[in-house]
């Protein structure tokens, strides 16, 4: 979800906008690593088609609405730390050109759903990937029961930002938790089922160019076995 201004405290705001200046930080240091001029295109029609899917809002609470996320997608296709430059830059995009978002709350948007939407949510692929075999066959799958999981796990962040800094007080966290959990388990069904047929047309087309699959082209073996 989008967190505009004022809903949370300043402190918590600025802790978050270190702690996000930070992990975007070592995004492009880890980014470095592995994005080949193979791979930027791929970077570049992931970023636009993650910034078309979050324009469509579904309302939650009173100035706030959820929408699809993109990070699992983003991250498969072409791997978590430039899965979180790829949601970052649309939050950036949209709260400087939109106003969807706070400039306050940025930070705390691109850590809920940069850095657990995308990081968090790729931790889930690797484990589930790892669970499923390691097949190619099912990284699609895995990657959507990842996609699902990653939603209501942003929201999450959310819920403990607003419990440390939260401003509204006519809302109880217990109020804002089923809120969010329950909008955001929808959404992430949907967040699912788009996954799952993005991916698997890329993965049928160019598997060597799919990050999380076993046969990306620029992944180093002692990766593949951790």
């Amino acid at each position: 979800m989008h967190i505009p201004d004022g809903v949370i405290g300043p402190g918590v705001s600025a802790a978050a906008g270190v702690a996000a200046a930070g992990g975007f930080g070592v995004a492009v240091s880890r980014a470095r690593r592995y994005l080949t001029d193979r791979l930027v295109p791929m970077a570049a029609l992931v970023t636009a088609f993650v910034f078309a899917a979050q324009m469509i809002n579904f309302p939650v609470l009173p100035g706030m609405s959820g929408h699809l996320l993109g990070g699992v997608l983003a991250s498969v296709l072409v791997g978590p730390w430039v899965g979180v430059l790829v949601v970052s830059i649309v939050l950036i995009i949209q709260a400087l050109l939109f106003a969807d978002g706070g400039l306050t709350a940025l930070g705390l948007n691109i850590i809920n759903m940069a850095l657990i939407g995308a990081v968090g949510g790729y931790a889930v692929y690797r484990v589930a990937f790892r669970v499923a075999g390691l097949r190619l066959e099912r990284v699609a799958v895995t990657a959507a029961i990842s996609a699902f999981i990653s939603v209501p796990m942003a929201a999450m962040g959310f819920v403990v930002e607003f419990a440390l800094g939260g401003t509204i007080e006519s809302l109880s966290i217990g109020a804002i938790l089923i809120a969010m959990v329950t909008t955001h388990a929808l959404i992430g069904i949907g967040e699912g089922v788009i996954t799952f047929f993005v991916i698997t047309a890329v993965v049928k087309a160019r598997p060597d160019l799919v990050y999380g699959a076993p046969t990306f082209a620029g992944k180093r073996t002692e990766e593949l076995a951790a």
